[in-house]
């Protein structure tokens, strides 16, 4: 077969398996459901009532996402590896060690039961299309060779627990602060790296909360920085409408199927639109007729990792306040396709199960490390959101996050009476003593002592200030009531999003929404001005052409811009040089990207002595020439010919990209795109310079707008079929700024719709969901 004739077959054999959303088909509904598609085919589920809006809600995203939802199972319930084979085995070892399953187990059957009929529901929608799609599935299936198994209700708990853990866990946020302090040891040089960037910069400010005993949190040296979303909220009295605005982008790794789900369900006790996680059957961030609300991770600590002591002479045992406590053992059998399987032996103490095989490499020195997690245990999350989607008014939305402990989130809101607020979501368990790096598990002092309830977590209703912003940064000063055990993302984003709102009135919608696009770079506007010191002190005419363009410069990461491309290349090769001043290499290899806050203070001054005498100014002058070396093997001799375009770019892989060629069939995007991930646009770090992840969704949603309307748009598309029209359709609108409207209320069944399928109850011995059928 040609290459040719190969195309012509992928193309049609893929557009064969897009499922039919025309037409008319009988399912297991007590009433008709109706899905309606705008041009974007993004799905309004419509219903007489809840239990049937749900099962539209799973039958539509298992139409769209049937593939995906099967591999966020997988991932979730650690058996990856039986269909990819070995290279699954990294995410079963923590899915099976950590024991999402059985933490799945436990969140179903401590579930409401109101919650319990709506899982239920939109699981058998779910399980309703699989039914009906068995000959002519996903075409990933068919290239993996297997066929899922049916749904069921725990499938979405599991998907849950997992995102949490994504969430937060984050092992090298406690694993780096651990091997720093034992190689720099205790003093000016662990002090100096241990360093944030813009720390200060808080959501609640000095007066909005009550002050108690100062307990330090920290912005972390984090080596995925560019993993964050943005949101805030501004009151209408600073607003063209008269009426609260709500902007939101949450941040997540950039890829051909987004894990997020647009939807606009609408029927029974619902009327909301937004999105979803892929898998979870309630909207996570959007709009209802009365409310508007947007999400960012707070990164709060709730876990911690317990350095275990053992002895020889106590086997199976761990110490605990003087006493040797008997470990407890389970053992898991991973299958993995084209290979043997593999046993994983899991030993557990009271702290939790033994990780250490999970940590990044250079920690894995044989330490026995235990994972204490707050996300173990039932955590009340979905019932909260469902009730969030309903909630009608900012005091409701304070109300529906009470069950919610797991993850800690940072929600902005805000209500058609023209109340705005803030709430950090979730529980931070209390621990009598501040600690970076690993607890010592025999130490009963270092166990947590209960939790903080949700009224005493950080908030704020309508602030003289007129509005509220949230960047992944500190939630307070150190100074607030209750430890909060923060290792915050660094202040830069929040700061930049101040600047932007802080005395400014008559902010329209479209100026919230130019705000999302904003790619100034705080961190380029600290920093150039010392950097172009040194280079000057240097003397070097080679380098006279790079001062001048840093110079002029004006810190926008734009994809047109020589400088952005100078100056982001630079910075990651110095904080690597830095890291390799004081730390062996593969220590330094891990702990460089962390170190951003030093290197940012070290290109000015170095009181802490982290360099001897003047090799920093060499070092520095130095990583500048190296710089002008990998721009020019990549980008050419001429820097009028270097731009941040060139190397930043917005590739959008397939979860299978890395499979022989098959990312060729199944990868979209590899376009410039601006911005990084200290900037208010996130486009994230990588190390060869792409942009992996970042602000996949943005929502602006005016409460003055009558009918409710909510403006969106996603960096993917809703399909996840490779031969649909809506598979990576909406990059171009991303990179634009343009939004499409979902019209909530009545008005919204007079919307143009670009396709319609109804479900009917199903007749006396009737196939319950026979194919659709339809154009």
């Amino acid at each position: 077969m040609s290459r040719a004739a190969f195309d012509a077959w992928w193309q049609a054999e893929t557009a064969r398996r897009v499922p039919s959303v025309n037409g008319r088909c009988s399912a297991p509904v007590g009433g008709e459901v109706e899905i309606a598609r705008d041009r974007w085919g993004v799905a309004r589920v419509h219903a007489a009532n809840d239990e049937d809006l749900f099962f539209g809600f799973g039958y539509a995203m298992a139409q769209d996402r049937l593939f995906q939802l099967d591999y966020l199972r997988r991932k979730a319930t650690g058996t990856l590896a039986e269909v990819l084979g070995p290279s699954g085995l990294d995410s079963d070892r923590v899915a099976r060690t950590i024991d999402f399953p059985r933490i799945a187990r436990d969140e179903w059957a401590h579930m409401p039961a109101a919650t319990r009929r709506l899982v239920e529901s939109f699981s058998a929608g779910i399980d309703a299309w699989m039914a009906s799609a068995r000959d002519c599935l996903p075409i990933e299936f068919d290239l993996l060779d297997y066929v899922p198994a049916s749904w069921t209700p725990t499938d979405c708990c599991a998907i849950a627990v997992e995102f949490r853990h994504y969430l937060t866990v984050r092992f090298p946020v406690i694993v780096i602060p651990e091997l720093a302090r034992r190689a720099l040891g205790e003093g000016a040089l662990l002090r100096a790296f241990m360093q944030g960037e813009a720390d200060e910069e808080s959501i609640l400010h000095p007066g909005e909360y009550p002050v108690g005993v100062v307990t330090p949190g920290h912005a972390a040296g984090d080596p995925d920085e560019g993993q964050g979303s943005n949101n805030w909220v501004i009151a209408g009295a600073r607003t063209t409408t008269g009426k609260p605005i709500v902007a939101s982008d949450p941040h997540i790794a950039f890829a051909a199927v987004s894990c997020w789900y647009e939807v606009h369900l609408s029927g029974g006790t619902f009327d909301v639109a937004g999105m979803t996680y892929v898998g979870m059957p309630a909207v996570m961030f959007g709009r209802n007729r009365r409310v508007a609300w947007g999400i960012t991770n707070n990164i709060c600590s709730q876990r911690d990792l317990y350095l275990e002591r053992t002895d020889p002479a106590h086997p199976d045992a761990f110490l605990h306040d003087g006493r040797w406590e008997s470990a407890r053992v389970r053992e898991e059998t991973i299958a993995v396709r084209g290979a043997a399987a593999e046993r994983l032996e899991v030993r557990l103490s009271r702290n939790g199960p033994v990780v250490s095989g999970l940590l990044p490499e250079p920690a894995r020195n044989g330490d026995v490390v235990t994972l204490r997690w707050l996300g173990d245990e039932p955590c009340g999350w979905l019932s909260a959101l469902l009730d969030l989607d309903r909630a009608q008014s900012v005091e409701a939305v304070r109300e529906s996050l009470r069950p919610w402990r797991v993850p800690t989130f940072s929600l902005v809101f805000a209500d058609v009476d023209g109340r705005i607020g803030y709430q950090a979501a979730g529980a931070i368990p209390l621990r009598a003593r501040p600690m970076r790096g690993y607890r010592p598990g025999w130490d009963p002092a270092h166990q947590w002592q209960g939790v903080i309830a949700l009224d005493e977590m950080p908030h704020l209703l309508d602030p003289p200030r007129g509005w509220i912003a949230t960047a992944n940064n500190r939630p307070a000063p150190d100074d607030f009531h209750r430890p909060l055990s923060g290792t915050w993302s660094c202040g830069y984003r929040a700061r930049r999003i101040r600047q932007m709102l802080d005395g400014t009135r008559d902010i329209s919608p479209d100026d919230a929404a130019a705000m999302q696009l904003d790619a100034l770079s705080l961190r380029a506007q600290a920093c150039v001005g010392p950097l172009v010191l040194a280079l000057e002190t240097a003397a070097d005419p080679a380098l006279d052409d790079i001062v001048r363009r840093l110079r002029v410069w004006d810190h926008v990461m734009a994809t047109e811009s020589d400088a952005a491309a100078i100056f982001e290349v630079f910075f990651a090769r110095w904080s690597a040089r830095v890291a390799a001043e004081r730390l062996p290499p593969a220590l330094a290899a891990l702990l460089g990207p962390a170190a951003a806050g030093l290197a940012s203070s070290l290109l000015a001054s170095d009181p802490a002595g982290w360099f001897a005498g003047e090799a920093r100014k060499r070092a520095i002058v130095q990583v500048m020439r190296d710089t002008i070396d990998e721009l020019t093997r990549k980008l050419g001799p001429d820097p009028e010919r270097w731009s941040w375009g060139a190397l930043h770019r917005i590739n959008l892989r397939h979860v299978l990209s890395a499979r022989g060629d098959l990312g060729l069939l199944l990868d979209r995007g590899g376009v410039p795109v601006k911005g990084n991930g200290v900037t208010v646009c996130n486009t994230g770090f990588d190390p060869n310079w792409g942009a992996p992840m970042g602000a996949n969704y943005r929502l602006v949603a005016d409460l003055a707008t009558d009918p409710p309307v909510l403006r969106a748009v996603d960096a993917q598309g809703v399909s996840g079929h490779p031969g649909s029209e809506h598979y990576g359709d909406q990059l171009a609108e991303w990179l634009a700024g343009r939004h499409h409207v979902i019209v909530l209320g009545p008005s919204a069944e007079a919307e143009d719709v670009a396709a319609r399928l109804r479900l009917v109850p199903a007749a006396a011995g009737e196939h319950a969901a026979p194919t659709p059928a339809g154009g």
